[in-house]
């Protein structure tokens, strides 16, 4: 397997080692720019990322031997995938990495946001002792709608099997259902869920979906989780249905102003939107860490390995 491999994020050790003890040349740049890495690429037969710059079709050209991109993580969105493939480029994800963490990142959120526990927690490290307004409510009983039914959807229904809830999920994609969720038009389960979850990509149909008119088809109250991607959600939107009732609370692991411009909110005009949802109680905020695990770490680099070994294989066979 004499190929050369150029990694452009780091990871988990145990994925250049392996590459390694098969064959491969691993080579590391974590801080060159873009243009300088579009500069050499066309040295290398793959290429490793997660997601510090775009895969775009200028750079695919200049890459004139490469076979393959790993992404060591479960989405595309930041790669020009229909023209990869139209280059005869193979494109290796490892959803099945963080599938497991996704879910039970999901699970807690909503545990946490029905318990009250971020609030009750920073109520008694300041001295006071609400039990009554701390009541909770409980999961049995509920209805829980997910959108996207892949990987990370069936892990959360999968986490959900000890309660006794109804699981509906809404999916592009015909018969995903499984033991752990019944699949059901958007209509009916914008009429039946207690809460949403997300586990969407980032695609032209799910930018900005979940906005005033979405969220408005549901025909009760209901809550939110989104642990998928941040530009699903119109923030501005989810602002006006937690002020007005109809979204309880939230739980976002994503949001709409991530990567480099996030940290630059803090020292800049913040979007209104923005300021609601980090001064209010009944919305829980993680920096995209649903899938950001210490074995969900381990998980996706073995992933990535495995995928590249058998894609090498197979590609030789063929050959």
């Amino acid at each position: 397997m004499d190929m050369n491999i150029l990694h452009l994020d780091q990871n988990h050790p145990l994925l250049i080692e392996q590459l390694n003890d098969l064959g491969f040349t691993s080579h590391e740049d974590y801080t060159s720019s873009k243009p300088e890495i579009e500069a050499i690429i066309s040295n290398y037969d793959g290429f490793i990322i997660r997601s510090r710059f775009k895969i775009d079709a200028p750079f695919i050209d200049a890459a004139t031997n490469l076979k393959f991109i790993g992404r060591v993580g479960a989405g595309l969105e930041n790669i020009d995938c229909d023209y990869a493939e139209k280059k005869g480029i193979k494109l290796i994800a490892a959803p099945e990495g963080n599938r497991n963490a996704v879910g039970e990142h999901s699970l807690a959120m909503l545990l946490s946001l029905f318990n009250k526990l971020n609030i009750a927690d920073a109520e008694v490290r300041q001295g006071k002792w609400q039990r009554e307004a701390n009541r909770g409510l409980e999961l049995d009983g509920k209805t829980i709608g997910l959108i996207g039914y892949g990987n990370m959807g069936k892990a959360f229904a999968k986490k959900l099997r000890g309660f006794e809830v109804n699981v509906l999920c809404y999916d592009i994609k015909n018969n995903v259902a499984d033991d752990n969720a019944t699949q059901v038009p958007l209509q009916e389960l914008q009429e039946k869920a207690d809460v949403l979850s997300l586990h969407t990509p980032e695609t032209a149909l799910t930018i900005n979906m979940v906005d005033s008119e979405f969220i408005n088809a549901f025909k009760k109250q209901f809550w939110l989780i989104n642990t998928a991607r941040g530009k699903n959600v119109v923030t501005k939107d989810l602002v006006l249905a937690l002020q007005s009732g109809k979204i309880l609370g939230a739980g976002l692991d994503v949001l709409e102003y991530e990567k480099a411009s996030f940290e630059n909110l803090f020292s800049s005009e913040m979007p209104e939107a923005f300021k609601y949802l980090i001064s209010t109680k009944n919305v829980i905020l993680t920096p995209h860490v649903a899938g950001w695990t210490i074995e969900s770490k381990v998980k996706l680099a073995q992933t990535i390995v495995d995928k590249i070994k058998s894609f090498v294989i197979h590609r030789e066979r063929s050959d």
